[in-house]
């Protein structure tokens, strides 16, 4: 009777400390948007990881489908090669038999064979040749087919990557908007209309008669940028309908006739890295511990394709987040 009395009143005090426990806060508008914003930062590095292995990708596909080329190609030379052995060997059987080295070299692999030096001296000097033709063709062969085997292997984890990265990223996406729908109509408008003002405060404010480029090809990239204001940010979009922040660097630099890699982690070693106060318009600039790029406009201001959500449009470096370095194209 002890033991019950004892549970019942320990049911009734949790009951008690649950009803006066104090329900959970809404997170306030702006912290809401603090967690998005990171939502968002690692979207955007997840992103750049599925941009490199689907960069890596591509170039492993061309590259076995070239070896692979290569291969039939040899093969059909090898074949080639064996049939005039083979030819030779039915013209001495047609005089009178086969010469004991032919035989040989019939019945065995050409390799063992030329590492008999007694073997050669039997030989004439075109059917020597026509051997070591044959035996270096078959090493290329083994080379390249056991090269292919090593990118498949490769293109295999480089799939599996791209699909995982893929996969975050949709995650992250959907965490932010779970977040994001836990404001009111009021506070989202509130959000949308302080960052409208700060980007159009951004774009009044660029004035490239006072800086000047930093090179022709970055005022032609930083004209092409300008271009695409008002284009939406895609994850892995690369132009010229969307564009993920790396995606519009590299389009805006194609466009001034540059090439320049695909990713934020590549992007930083296609140029000169400099300091902040070196800026000049047409710089890259790389935020977040390279988790953002941009392209600088100039008056501590970057043109850029933002995150999920926004489109391409002018931004104080002061609202996009930890400045890294700039790199000169």
């Amino acid at each position: 009777m002890t033991v019950l009395t004892t549970a019942a009143a320990a049911a009734v005090a949790l009951t008690s400390q649950a009803a006066n426990a104090a329900p959970s806060e809404k997170p306030t508008k702006d912290e809401v948007k603090a967690k998005v914003d990171k939502l968002y930062e690692d979207v955007e590095r997840a992103t750049d990881k599925a941009n490199g292995a689907q960069a890596k990708q591509e170039k492993l596909e061309k590259e076995i489908s070239t070896i692979q080329d290569n291969v039939a190609r040899g093969q059909e030379d090898l074949n080639e090669l064996r049939e005039g052995i083979g030819l030779a060997a039915s013209a001495q059987y047609r005089s009178g038999g086969i010469d004991s080295s032919i035989q040989l070299f019939l019945s065995a692999d050409p390799d063992d064979y030329l590492d008999k030096a007694a073997t050669l001296d039997q030989l004439s000097s075109q059917q020597v040749e026509a051997l070591k033709k044959i035996q270096e063709k078959q090493r290329t062969l083994a080379q390249q087919r056991q090269e292919a085997s090593e990118k498949l292997e490769d293109l295999a984890d480089t799939r599996e990557t791209l699909a995982e990265k893929k996969k975050e990223v949709q995650s992250k996406l959907a965490a932010a908007q779970k977040l994001l729908n836990t404001l009111t109509a009021e506070e989202k408008a509130a959000l949308d209309e302080q960052e409208t003002r700060a980007s159009r405060d951004a774009g009044d404010r660029v004035d490239l008669g006072k800086e000047v480029p930093a090179s022709e090809r970055g005022a032609a990239a930083l004209a092409a940028a300008d271009s695409q204001q008002g284009k939406p940010y895609v994850s892995g979009g690369s132009g010229p309908n969307s564009y993920d922040c790396s995606g519009l660097t590299q389009w805006a630099y194609a466009q001034a006739g540059v090439s320049i890699s695909r990713t934020t982690y590549t992007q930083q070693n296609d140029g000169t890295k400099i300091g902040r106060s070196e800026l000049m318009p047409g710089d890259l600039v790389f935020f977040n511990n390279l988790g953002h790029v941009g392209l600088y406009a100039g008056n501590d201001t970057v043109i850029h394709a933002p995150y999920p959500g926004k489109v391409v449009r002018y931004e104080s470096m002061s609202t996009i987040g930890s400045f890294q370095f700039g790199v000169r194209i």
